[in-house]
């Protein structure tokens, strides 16, 4: 609840925010108060407490306090930060989501628009793009150059360190380095990343603030999903760059123009044969009750 808080803070109103200053400070002593000590200790009216708690997308400050008390627990090592052992699906649902939610809205508001339009401007024009990735990572590099190739840009992807450091030697100043990694410290990527950037090769990063892969690379895209990934099960950092990938594509492609369109529109049509029609359910739906 504290990253949601967090997240929205730049959404609020002046007094909201102050309400929301009161939250971060003493989170404990929020999610016990009555809402005329909220307002008081901030400085606002009640209703200004009851909006901010609508404007964070609760139902009022019951919602909100029940939640915050929920975030504050410790979590469950190596599966998720804000769940609890007596959690049901309900529960671990919501927490899940929330997490997600909060994540993505937090780098939204943080994104740095100069870099990601530096970036497309690289991926558009590259030879060749490679993405690099290890462990999850290498899940969301395989998704990237999923998306990719269908640009009619030469892509791979590769998730194995012996031979990221082989194909690393290979790249030139005309093609682009995709590292992504959101510890940003993984040794073997990071030696793949020295070879690329000596040879030439710009070197984008995705991955959090502060990392020697963000130091390293030519240039960063940074995402704080808020994720201690040593204790816990890498869950928000994925989906956030998996969405910054999806933001890189679209804007690849708007860039391209024409260019990357009709390959777009061919790989699509190359699809049609392989899926049902909805009549098609329609008339098995009907043979399996109507049999004979």
């Amino acid at each position: 609840m504290l990253d949601r808080v967090q997240a929205e803070y730049a959404q609020l109103s002046a007094a909201e925010r102050r309400v929301a200053d009161e939250l971060l400070r003493r989170p404990n002593e929020f999610a016990r108060a009555a809402v005329a000590d909220i307002a008081r200790e901030s400085g606002v009216s009640q209703p200004t407490v009851i909006r901010f708690a609508r404007s964070l997308g609760l139902s009022g400050l019951q919602e909100l306090k029940l939640k915050l008390a929920a975030s504050l627990v410790g979590g469950v090592p190596y599966v998720h930060a804000a769940v609890t052992p007596g959690d049901g699906m309900a529960e671990v649902s919501a927490k899940v989501l929330d997490n997600a939610i909060s994540a993505l809205i937090r780098c939204r508001n943080e994104i740095s628009a100069p870099n990601m339009q530096r970036a497309v401007e690289w991926l558009a024009a590259a030879r060749r793009v490679e993405f690099y990735g290890l462990g999850n990572s290498g899940i969301v590099a395989a998704d990237a150059q999923h998306k990719f190739f269908r640009f009619d840009i030469a892509t791979v992807a590769y998730a194995d360190a012996h031979t990221q450091s082989m194909a690393a030697a290979l790249l030139g100043p005309r093609d682009v380095l995709v590292a992504i990694s959101h510890s940003g410290r993984t040794n073997e990527l990071l030696d793949a990343v020295g070879i690329a950037l000596r040879n030439g090769c710009r070197v984008l990063a995705i991955t959090s603030p502060g990392t020697p892969l963000a130091r390293l690379a030519t240039l960063a895209i940074l995402a704080d999903a808020g994720e201690d990934g040593d204790v816990y099960s890498p869950m928000t950092s994925r989906l956030v760059h998996l969405a910054l990938i999806d933001a890189l594509a679209v804007g690849v492609a708007l860039r391209r123009g024409p260019e990357a369109i009709a390959p777009l529109e061919r790989t699509k049509q190359s699809l049609r044969g392989h899926r049902r029609r909805a009549a098609d359910d329609v008339d098995d739906a009907d043979k399996a009750h109507n049999p004979g």
